[in-house]
This record gives C-alpha cells, structure tokens and sequence, in this order.
C-alpha cells in the first residue's frame, strides 16, 4: 500500500470542499472518502485504488435513522449496516432490506460498513482485483480478460462488450427495490438522486460506476412509505450458505388483494451490472393472479435480454427460479 495522508472532516461542508479538488470521482480518484473503510482498504492494499489522501468522515452527522412525516425513512450515510437492518422500523416495514444486509458479508463487516459505503461497494471481478491483468473499469483501454476468461460469478444483464463486472451489493437490490432515492451535498449545492439512476451502466466507460463527481458526499437514503398491505422478502442463492457473493437474487415487494397482486416491486442481484430494476418483470405481475404461471412469465420477463458469457448461462435458468420462488413465498398466506 503507497502512503497517503489522512484528513479529518468535522462538517459536510469541510467533506466536500476537501473531496472536491479531486480529479475524479470514480476510479482513479486521488482523494478519496473513508468510513468503515470495509472496501477501500482493501482495494488500496491491492493497490487498485492509490489515493494521495484520505478524508475522514466518521465524524459527520449523518448517522441516524428517521421517520419522515409522509411515513417514509431517512437513513444516514454514516448508519452501521448492523443497525440498520435490526432496526424495528425496517424489520417491520422494509423486511427487504434488512433481509438482504443480514444476507450479506459477516457480522463484523456488517458492524463496520456504512450506508454510503455499501452503495458505493465495488465488483469483486478478479480481473478488476488483480493489477497484473487487463481490466477496462481500473484501466480504461486495457480490455476486459473476463469476456474470454473466468466468467462464471459475473453478469449477464447491462453487460457491454467492455466490461460484465457484477455489483455484488445486497443492500442494493434491495433499495432498488423500494425505490430509494440517494441524497448528495455537492459543490453546486444539493440534489436527489433515484437509486435506480444512482449506478451507471458500463457502456464504453465501465471506470465510471455512479453518477457522483468531485466533492460529492451522500448524506442519506430516504425510503417511501410502504403501501399498504404490502409485504417485501429477499432471496439468495450462492455457492454456500454464508459468507458469499450471490449468483443470483432477488427483491421483491407484492401486493395482493382478492388473490390478485395489484402492485409489485422486483430487482434482482447477482446477474446485473447494477442492481437490476425489472420495470419488465412488474408489469407482466401487475392485476395478474398470483400463481406459478404468471410468476414464471414474469421471470421470463425480468432475464430477456441476458447475456451470457461461456461460464454463467446457468444464471438465466438459476435467476428465473429465484424469482419464482421469492414471488411465491412472499405471496403465501400469512
């Protein structure tokens, strides 16, 4: 790991002016936030990420978890992954989320990272951790080894022909799910961000992975209101039962009325680029029974399009059957 210097933000305004006399915001940045640090230590220590200075922000006070006057949430950036998925509120009334939080990483991980932290979570593709080979998101230009390489973990949807790197965010799928918006305090003032337009597709720029810029610093994710009568679940499937990285996912917020699902709400993860929002998917389940027949039609919905590489055609088949079955479990009577 290259030295580096360490600064201390006491407010949102010294963060950002600190943050915004980096060249960039994305990969390559010189200057670059710290939280739990549960990723970016990493990647410095595999020196994929070399940043010149750290900018402490485990001071700022956006650490607390809110009810919002129309019933919605307000989540910190700074709030522990640990508290946030104990939380009664989101137990009660976002069970997606704290389902998909406690699905992922370890309990020490999870006491650690932060809300800010998880959205900007970084592909675990070998190829982007691994300096000595080719790799379009660290080194633009360079090609993408995965294409022709090991590809098994990787996406199938959003993918380009310059990169198939997976987000590999739990927490994610699930705000995507809930339809989160992502608030910034920037150098231009402040503005609000869907979760779904949070994350950008690799198109021919797979190192710019958000729409962040210079001196950008989330403060907090806010959540609607749950509709009424809904009921939200998570599902992940992996190579093992703990401690990994999900082939394939799902979050799915239903619901019914009369055996009719009048609402839906689905993303998938382990098989996207980004969190993967199926508008698709929500529309073959909207006023439709809630039967195995229109769960597998909306399944078929939610992978048109993929993808594959050599290794990971399963993921089609294993995504189609999560989503079924994640539909299934969260339409049962409770």
């Amino acid at each position: 790991m290259k030295t580096f210097q360490l600064e201390r933000a006491n407010d949102n305004e010294q963060a950002v002016a600190a943050a915004a006399k980096a060249k960039t915001a994305q990969q390559g940045a010189d200057i670059r936030f710290i939280a739990g640090g549960t990723t970016l230590i990493d990647l410095m220590k595999l020196n994929v990420e070399t940043p010149q200075k750290l900018v402490d922000v485990n001071h700022l006070p956006v650490g607390k978890i809110d009810d919002l006057p129309d019933g919605g949430l307000s989540i910190g950036a700074m709030v522990k992954n640990s508290d946030l998925a104990h939380h009664p509120d989101v137990q009660k009334n976002y069970r997606v989320l704290s389902e998909a939080i406690l699905s992922g990483a370890t309990v020490q991980l999870r006491n650690m990272a932060t809300t800010a932290g998880n959205l900007l979570q970084r592909t675990r593709c070998m190829y982007f951790r691994d300096t000595a080979m080719p790799c379009n998101k660290r080194e633009p230009g360079s090609g993408c080894a995965a294409i022709t390489g090991a590809n098994r973990s990787l996406a199938i949807l959003g993918t380009s022909e310059h990169c198939i790197a997976t987000n590999p965010s739990d927490m994610c799928v699930a705000l995507a799910a809930l339809e989160a918006t992502i608030h910034i305090r920037g150098v231009k003032g402040e503005r609000s961000v869907a979760i779904a337009d949070f994350h950008l597709l690799p198109g021919n720029t797979p190192d710019r992975e958000t729409v962040l810029e210079p001196g950008d610093l989330i403060t907090h994710v806010t959540l609607p209101a749950p509709a009424p009568g809904s009921r939200s679940l998570y599902l992940k499937l992996r190579d093992r039962a703990s401690y990994e990285f999900a082939l394939a996912s799902a979050a799915v917020v239903v619901t019914t009325s009369g055996g009719k699902i009048s609402r839906a709400r689905v993303a998938l993860g382990g098989v996207g680029t980004k969190p993967w929002r199926s508008l698709e998917a929500e529309a073959a389940l909207t006023d439709q029974s809630a039967s195995d027949d229109v769960f597998r039609k909306a399944a078929g919905a939610a992978l048109h399009g993929a993808k594959p590489q050599s290794q990971n055609k399963f993921k089609i088949e294993l995504a189609k059957r999560c989503l079924v079955h994640a539909l299934k479990l969260v339409t049962q009577p409770a």
